[in-house]
């Protein structure tokens, strides 16, 4: 502490009481900027006043159960306050360090969304990238800062290892990231080339129509991109929303994957196998290009599958994309021949499904099927809650 002495606080508290020279301490750290003792003081400073042992200021050990309440929410307090000092002065990883143990991660969130995505590598870029990605407080900010400071295999990496604990929303917005900035770079390199070949400048906006007539582009084997980050981009597109606007991009992403040497175009799990064609028509589905005879293609591959596994797992991928387009009695109606046995730690739900279709008869039929008595005297119940809910 830059000002303050041990002997002005022995004086202060032998004139003025013990409260003037808490308040001292506090003015001290506040003026000093030494933010996370400031915390520990205004704990310090309510728990004198609430008559609390003073020894382990920010503990709750030992606190009578009716004043609990009362030094969580002076917690509660002191945490937003010192929390908001941090971030005035642009700590967001301190700021982050007490609105996350209070619960309260929005102004972290809200303050990432302002940080120059350009920013260069450094410490302190590796700190919000790790508080905004890796501990969650704005993924898809920590998404961007990664790819601009560490490149597309790294932010793939990431996205891989973290996709499934976003939100929806954050996988969307992660997703149309890396499919903005791949076909931005595929379609650079691609130009690029033809410019070189032809002489003169190409006037198409589009990948698909600059590829479109040339075949030579891909002859022996030629590729303008990695074809795993290509691979990897095209897959996280389909956490994409129905309408989304880089839909467009992604098919034309997956035309440019069609159009590689074979050995260039890994397979996925069923109906993925054949990787590129099979994602073009997944995102028609999505887009509504073509949308019927994209879902009649992956019906029928539904129908002529025999190992008993990957019928399910096409059908699990049928019935869910059926269900974000809202065509949920098809998606109910696959579901009840190919899914009804499939156990809800998998993720999927049969019983939800049949809520959001608002067929509850069908519960009650597979369940009367199966002899699950607990989901037929649940669908019977909460069908007749509904009809009785609509009457009035």
């Amino acid at each position: 502490m830059s000002e303050l002495t041990f002997g002005e606080l022995d004086d202060l508290q032998e004139r003025q009481g013990p409260a003037a020279s808490i308040d001292r301490l506090i003015k001290s750290f506040r003026d000093d900027r030494d933010y996370h003792r400031l915390f520990d003081a205004l704990l310090l400073k309510r728990r004198f006043e609430m008559g609390l042992s003073l020894v382990q200021p920010t503990s709750f050990d030992g606190v009578p159960e009716e004043q609990q309440e009362e030094l969580e929410e002076s917690y509660v307090d002191a945490a937003r306050e010192v929390g908001e000092l941090f971030l005035a002065e642009g700590n967001i990883p301190q700021a982050w360090l007490y609105f996350r143990t209070i619960r309260e991660p929005e102004r972290v969130t809200e303050a990432l969304s302002t940080v120059d995505s350009r920013r260069e590598a450094s410490e302190q870029t590796e700190e919000l990238i790790n508080v905004a990605l890796y501990q969650g407080a704005n993924p898809v900010k920590g998404l961007e800062l990664l790819l601009r400071t560490h490149g597309t295999c790294n932010t793939i990496t990431a996205l891989d290892q973290q996709i499934h604990q976003m939100s929806s929303e954050d996988r969307r917005l992660s997703a149309g990231l890396l499919v903005r900035e791949l076909y931005t770079d595929l379609t650079h390199t691609v130009r690029r080339e033809i410019e070189q070949k032809l002489t003169t400048g190409s006037d198409e906006n589009s990948l698909r129509a600059l590829i479109t007539g040339r075949d030579w582009l891909f002859a022996e084997g030629n590729y303008h991109i990695d074809v795993s980050h290509l691979h990897s981009v095209v897959r996280f597109a389909r956490f994409l929303p129905p309408g989304d606007r880089e839909l467009s991009l992604a098919m034309e992403l997956a035309d440019y994957g069609a159009h590689l040497a074979t050995q260039f175009q890994y397979p996925g799990d069923p109906p993925f196998e054949n990787f590129y064609p099979a994602h073009a028509r997944y995102f028609q589905v999505l887009a509504d290009d073509g949308r019927d005879e994209a879902i009649a293609s992956f019906r029928d591959k539904l129908n002529v599958e025999t190992d008993p596994q990957n019928k399910q797992m096409i059908a699990y991928v049928l019935v869910d994309l059926l269900g974000r387009i809202d065509r949920l009695d098809e998606a109910l109606e696959l579901a009840a021949e190919h899914l009804r046995d499939v156990d809800e730690s998998s993720g999927f739900s049969f019983a939800r499904l049949c809520q959001q279709a608002g067929r509850l008869d069908a519960l009650r039929d597979v369940a009367r099927d199966k002899r699950d008595f607990v989901s037929y005297v649940a669908a019977r119940l909460e069908d007749g809650h509904r009809t009785s809910a609509s009457a009035k």
